[in-house]
């Protein structure tokens, strides 16, 4: 077991946290993600990433080499409202449409969990993304390639979806799904050493 445990089934995480020069192994929760009745996207993307990385702490045998473990939840917010994972390409469709022309907010919400108990450091990102006006055809095209169906919001800025985004403000690795820079200093206050 590698002192990093990440608690995520994303590969994009996997590839910032490389990216880091992280030491760590995966392993992957089993947690409903919908937010609770009146849950706001901070406070959602907060308990979800200390969920992730307490079920997967939960799950370790005493001794294992594991020190940290790290979990995260990413949503986009449009006018207040959670946009998760679409459940299919129609659903795809929708979410770009409202997408389309307008500014949202995505949230990254990290926990880092100590394997042995303890304290858990827990942060949540915000960035801004502006998205260019694009039409139905557009939509269409983008989401038949497959690409959006296992994104928040629908789209990936780190791949095709970047040509639907006109900028970004704040984090780009917190729109994509790991906010490195905050996560760099979660990282020191836990006296993990990366790189």
């Amino acid at each position: 077991m590698k002192p990093i445990v990440l608690a995520s089934s994303s590969p994009r995480r996997r590839r910032l946290l490389r990216e880091l020069g992280v030491n760590f192994s995966v392993r992957v929760p089993d947690l409903d993600e919908c937010p609770l009745p009146g849950e706001l996207p901070g406070p959602h993307v907060r308990r979800l990433a200390l969920a992730k990385a307490r079920a997967v702490a939960q799950g370790l045998a005493p001794g294992c080499g594991a020190q940290w473990i790290l979990g995260a939840d990413t949503v986009v917010v449009l006018d207040g409202r959670i946009l998760g994972k679409p459940r299919d390409a129609r659903d795809a469709r929708g979410m770009l449409a409202r997408l389309s022309g307008r500014t949202h907010e995505v949230l990254t919400g990290v926990a880092l969990v100590p394997a042995a108990g303890g304290r858990a450091r827990t942060a949540v990102v915000r960035s801004r993304v502006e998205m260019k006006p694009f039409d139905k055809a557009t939509i269409r095209r983008y989401v038949a390639g497959g690409e959006p169906l296992d994104k928040a919001g629908a789209y990936a800025v780190q791949g095709r979806g970047r040509h639907l985004v006109a900028r970004v403000s704040g984090s780009l690795s917190n729109v994509i799904g790991l906010p490195l820079e905050r996560l760099q200093r979660l990282f020191a206050t836990a006296g993990v050493r990366v790189g």
